[in-house]
């Protein structure tokens, strides 16, 4: 789509404007894409070794691995704020709010190298977080799976809420009947 007189006059016009800080600060929210980009293929990666260790049960290198995401996590926050913080300034300098300081407003605003940058950032960006939808849900669906698996086996091993057969005795109290179940529940 072709942009009109006016909307190239608005954007040249906030490039002179803007000419001393843009170039700082776009390579610092680039930089911190760039931090996104790595951390959503850790993920990624993660998510396939989650499910390996799931399907393997190697409970050590599982609960390993929960305590690196956990850690990562902690440090990845960090990142989160640069950008926020990136976002807020060229936000500033361009003169919009904080919701409206998207990629997509960086990209039309840019122009060259800058522009190109932005738009490969956007474009891996939006790949990466639809396969990480994508691997999230078959992760969640792997683990409801297991946890649907041990509730039948369970329900099965020790006869958790069976209820058919009720004996009660001379005293009136009642009683399961145990030898039905594949564990004696009977002390």
């Amino acid at each position: 789509m072709k942009a009109t007189a006016i909307e190239t006059e608005d954007r040249d016009s906030i490039l002179r404007v803007n000419a001393k800080w843009e170039p700082d600060k776009v390579d610092e929210l680039l930089a911190v894409l760039d931090k996104d980009i790595e951390h959503i293929q850790r993920s990624l990666s993660r998510l396939n070794e989650l499910r390996r260790l799931v399907i393997k049960r190697e409970d050590t290198a599982l609960g390993k691995l929960l305590e690196s995401i956990q850690a990562e996590s902690d440090n990845y926050r960090s990142n989160e704020l640069k950008r926020q913080s990136a976002r807020k300034e060229l936000a500033i300098a361009f003169g919009c709010s904080l919701e409206q300081m998207t990629l997509s407003r960086l990209e039309d605003v840019l122009s060259g190298e800058k522009k190109a940058q932005v738009s490969e950032r956007k474009a891996k960006l939006r790949s990466l977080t639809k396969e990480l939808k994508k691997e999230h849900l078959g992760t969640a669906l792997l683990l409801s799976e297991c946890a649907r698996f041990n509730h039948v086996l369970l329900k099965t091993i020790l006869d958790i809420g069976k209820t058919e057969i009720v004996h009660y005795n001379c005293n009136g109290a009642t009683s399961r009947q145990t030898e039905t179940a594949f564990v004696n529940l009977q002390f």
